[in-house]
């Protein structure tokens, strides 16, 4: 059997880890030309939302990549995982252009939610805009698990540098040439960026393509059946966990200091998400190098927890120190009276990272077993406890709705890795 040292996983993971480094440096950057336009709170509030509707219409895609990873192992399982993803992602677009086209969207937005007609028209334009995104998404994500089960993580970081080269320059010429709203500015940015990631995607994903169509079937093929009955927990379970960023825009616009803690939430959560980043690219990492028989997996395991230890610590760095200043006032561009109001949330939030690190650990070890309902048990019950914690701090104490957020997204975080720790044990001490 074939040593893994930390050395070998952290050269697998690195390519990984600096992609959703990248795709992290998205929303600081574009939070930071927003807060530079007319309009700055309402915009970045519209922005916020947007993004996080948008997140929630792709959700059911998202987990695609790991589905890709752990599957696509002969010409069957491609062919058929591959429009299996295309009707997915008809289906999600589909869907987004009828909550555009009907009254469903400004409900949510205008009634729902109860945020300023300003924010409410804003949001809803940035969404049209973002209609590409979920098709997108799903579309690169399945070429990029091809690639990440060949090896070829640094692909995958190319692709990445693509996005983020599109997105910039998108941002940059809509900023300094047009005189158009930030919230237009971020949603036509981030859809630049992703479509031109996904066509870059394929075409590096071409040669495994071609590779895998030359590999019959060991035994019998997968089937519809089964692609369903493995990805369904998945696609929940990514359902379940996003709804957390429209709840939490809900009741940040039903909290005291509503407008503040709508404005400052995207820039705090851009910041979170740089270190969280280490924690997400490392699931389809550990799916890849456990083994079949998870014979590694106590390297995999000592790795994630040196990861977490470190991501937790480097947030921690900045949300205690002045460097907490220079994020959100030099860089961001917020006003010195929301950096103040952004510091106590981002301290609150040290601790995700952590969580993010070790969930996708325990989440890679039951992919890899192929026993994905234990992930949607959790995951539910970390929103509920994280809707539930909102609820009572916004509507019964009054709370300030950024300060309820974090508080309650740390709680919900530390529920969900709580009840993962069974079945993650009994798989990996059973090998299968």
């Amino acid at each position: 059997m074939e040593k893994l040292t930390q050395k070998r996983i952290l050269v697998f993971w690195a390519p990984l880890a600096l992609t959703w480094l990248m795709i992290g440096v998205e929303n600081p950057f574009l939070a930071a030309v927003v807060a530079r336009l007319a309009d700055p709170e309402p915009n970045l509030a519209a922005h916020g939302i947007a993004f996080a509707i948008a997140i929630l219409v792709e959700a059911p895609i998202i987990m695609i990549m790991s589905a890709s990873t752990a599957l696509a192992t002969d010409r069957v399982a491609m062919v058929r995982l591959r429009r299996f993803t295309y009707a997915m992602n008809t289906a999600l677009t589909l869907f987004m252009v009828a909550l555009l086209a009907t009254p469903a969207m400004d409900f949510i937005v205008r009634r729902a939610m109860t945020v300023p007609d300003r924010v409410a028209d804003l949001t809803v334009q940035a969404l049209v805009i973002l209609l590409p995104w979920p098709g997108a998404i799903g579309y690169r994500r399945f070429y990029q698990g091809l690639l990440i089960r060949d090896g070829q993580t640094r692909k995958v970081a190319l692709g990445t540098v693509i996005r983020l080269t599109s997105m910039g320059a998108t941002a940059l010429v809509l900023y300094f040439a047009f005189d158009v709203p930030g919230a237009w500015v971020g949603a036509s940015a981030l859809t630049a960026g992703v479509v031109m990631e996904a066509l870059a995607s394929r075409v590096m994903a071409r040669n495994v393509v071609r590779q895998l169509s030359t590999v019959e079937p060991q035994g019998e093929p997968i089937s519809y059946r089964r692609i369903w009955s493995f990805y369904y927990p998945l696609a929940l379970t990514s359902t379940i966990y996003l709804t957390v960023h429209p709840m939490t825009s809900f009741f940040l616009g039903r909290s005291r200091m509503p407008l503040e803690s709508l404005a400052v939430m995207p820039v705090i959560g851009a910041l979170v998400f740089l270190f969280r980043a280490v924690g997400i690219s490392f699931m389809e990492a550990a799916i890849t190098l456990v083994g079949e028989r998870f014979e590694h997996y106590r390297e995999v395991r000592r790795f994630a927890l040196s990861l977490a230890t470190a991501a937790a610590g480097a947030l921690g760095l900045v949300a205690f120190t002045p460097l907490s200043g220079v994020w959100f006032q030099r860089i961001s561009g917020l006003s010195p009276e929301l950096t103040e109001f952004a510091a106590l949330p981002t301290m609150i939030l040290v601790l995700i990272p952590a969580a993010s690190v070790y969930f996708s650990y325990q989440r890679a070890m039951l992919v890899k077993a192929q026993r994905t309902p234990p992930i949607t048990w959790s995951t539910t019950l970390q929103v509920v406890i994280t809707v539930a914690a909102l609820f009572i701090a916004v509507e019964l104490f009054d709370a300030v709705g950024a300060v309820a957020a974090a508080g309650a997204m740390v709680l919900g975080s530390v529920v969900g890795n709580a009840l993962l720790f069974g079945p993650v044990k009994r798989t990996v001490r059973n090998g299968n």
